[in-house]
């Protein structure tokens, strides 16, 4: 969604561009946010990259940790590459040496005198420094000084009547271990943004966003992958095709090899996708090269993800078939991405194939295989709805699109983990069959929505010299049961 200037001008940068996206812009400005999560999602990273950014647009930041010292904030800074000189730190401990100062008798209970004097040095602190952006680390401190859920909220809602026509955005972190005490923030709170992780049995912790809510504006709902990393926080904002529509020259895309171009009524047509389906072997794979050549060879720019093949075995094979694309991957015509499913995450993936589309100019994307991406995905039963919203806004950008899906099984019935054969515009199936003591391979055309296309199966071969895709197989019957009949005998062959 584009933000209009106006909601842009009003708004808080928080030096998280994803995040930003997702906000429509940034946080409503002089409004207090509740940061929930438990620890290690990225809180303290989000808020000081807020801070941050507060620091480059030259307003004065506030950080007040209650639960960390400076040393550590500093040390977390140092790990990316941060340098905190910009922002005002203020600690427990510089609260504590002030109380034990004004320690005298008292009637009242100590606990909540306690809690009194700690928020009136926080508040004084703020009086002090009159900053534009201030971050509390963390709510937990207050809410054992509270000890109950009313004195809690007391002082939450305190902490916003203070800060109510100061111009200052406030961002309150909370790790989000008592649920109760947390309704009594959100009630109170502008907005929250809940961050969350997953620890998969292998691979890298998965962390999301999720807005809860934001009042009065609107926002990208659902959750969005992000990544913690040297340097920050990145967010990825989900993608939603029907924000994304680019005029385009719809045309065929040619294979180079006349009789695969004649069983696709010409080749593969611009902003479509199509899947390359069959057992493992077949030359799925191979086809996908044949096509992504083709198109680079014509001008345009391919990227090629790989999943379940190292990049070198897939060029020398490649290379062997007659096809050597390392020339084009040298001159930038074809990407040739190997992606580790176990370090990745559907958003980043996603966020990687529109910035390729968008800023690199990519007119053609291969996905080699979607069971390797299935291994990414953190939800399975999502695959779905994710892959629909990625293909139908490369369809919106023109580009040619071929997914590689391998079924199991090698002859006879096949079947596949997932059926998405619906969300592909065209389906190229490949077989084995045997014939005459050998075991033979053959493709067709299982539909293609975009025009017309031969309703034929044919031999297809992989040799040294490249692809050939043979005559059409008049003389048998059940080629794609693996096992054919010659036409006019119930002799097998």
């Amino acid at each position: 969604m584009n933000p209009s200037p106006k909601a842009t001008a009003e708004r808080c940068k928080t030096g998280i561009e994803g995040l930003d996206d997702i906000l429509d812009g940034g946080l409503p400005r002089n409004r207090i946010y509740l940061i929930l999560g438990r620890p290690g999602v990225g809180k303290t990273t989000m808020a000081l990259q807020f801070l941050m950014e507060g620091v480059r647009r030259n307003e004065r930041s506030l950080y007040i940790t209650l639960s960390e010292t400076k040393e550590e904030l500093h040390e977390v800074a140092r790990a990316h590459g941060w340098d905190l000189s910009g922002v005002d730190l203020f600690e427990l401990s510089a609260i504590e040496a002030q109380l034990k100062q004004e320690a005298d008798t008292t009637f009242f209970n100590p606990s909540e005198v306690e809690l009194s004097r700690t928020t009136k040095a926080l508040l004084d602190e703020v009086e002090r420094v009159k900053p534009t952006r201030v971050v509390f680390d963390s709510l937990s401190e207050l809410q054992l000084l509270s000890e109950t859920a009313l004195r809690y909220r007391r002082q939450i809602l305190h902490l916003k009547q203070f800060f109510a026509g100061r111009n200052c955005t406030v961002l309150l972190l909370d790790d989000g271990m008592d649920d109760a005490q947390d309704n009594q923030v959100e009630s109170l709170a502008h907005g929250v943004i809940m961050l969350e992780r997953d620890d998969p049995a292998y691979g890298i912790a998965r962390r999301m966003l999720h807005v809860r809510k934001i009042r009065g504006v609107r926002f990208r709902e659902g959750k969005h992958d992000i990544l913690l990393k040297t340097g920050g926080v990145i967010a990825f904002p989900r993608l939603v095709a029907a924000e994304h529509h680019t005029p385009f020259v719809r045309q065929s895309i040619s294979s180079s090899v006349s009789n695969l171009d004649a069983l696709l009524g010409g080749g593969l047509d611009r902003g479509t996708t199509s899947m390359f389906l069959g057992p493992p072997g077949t030359g799925k794979s191979t086809l996908a090269v044949r096509f992504a050549l083709s198109a680079a060879q014509s001008g345009e720019k391919v990227l090629f993800f790989t999943f379940d093949e190292t990049k070198a075995t897939l060029l020398a094979r490649a290379r062997e078939l007659g096809m050597d694309i390392a020339p084009h991957m040298q001159s930038g015509q074809i990407q040739l991405v190997q992606v580790d499913p176990a370090e990745v995450s559907p958003g980043e993936f996603a966020f990687q194939i529109k910035q390729a589309v968008q800023r690199d100019g990519v007119r053609m994307l291969v996905i080699d295989s979607i069971n390797g991406y299935m291994n990414a995905v953190t939800e399975p039963r999502h695959l779905n709805l994710q892959l629909h919203e990625l293909m139908a806004y490369l369809n919106q950008q023109g580009v040619t699109t071929i997914l590689v899906l391998t079924q199991q099984g090698v002859v006879g019935l096949m079947n596949t983990n997932v059926d998405l054969t619906y969300l592909s515009d065209t389906v190229v199936l490949l077989r084995y069959f045997e014939a005459q003591g050998e075991v033979r391979q053959a493709v067709s055309v299982i539909k293609k929505r975009s025009g017309s296309h031969e309703r034929t199966i044919r031999r297809l071969e992989l040799r040294p010299g490249g692809i050939v895709v043979g005559d059409v197989l008049r003389e048998f019957h059940g080629v794609l049961s693996g096992i054919p009949v010659l036409n006019g005998s119930d002799r097998k062959t």
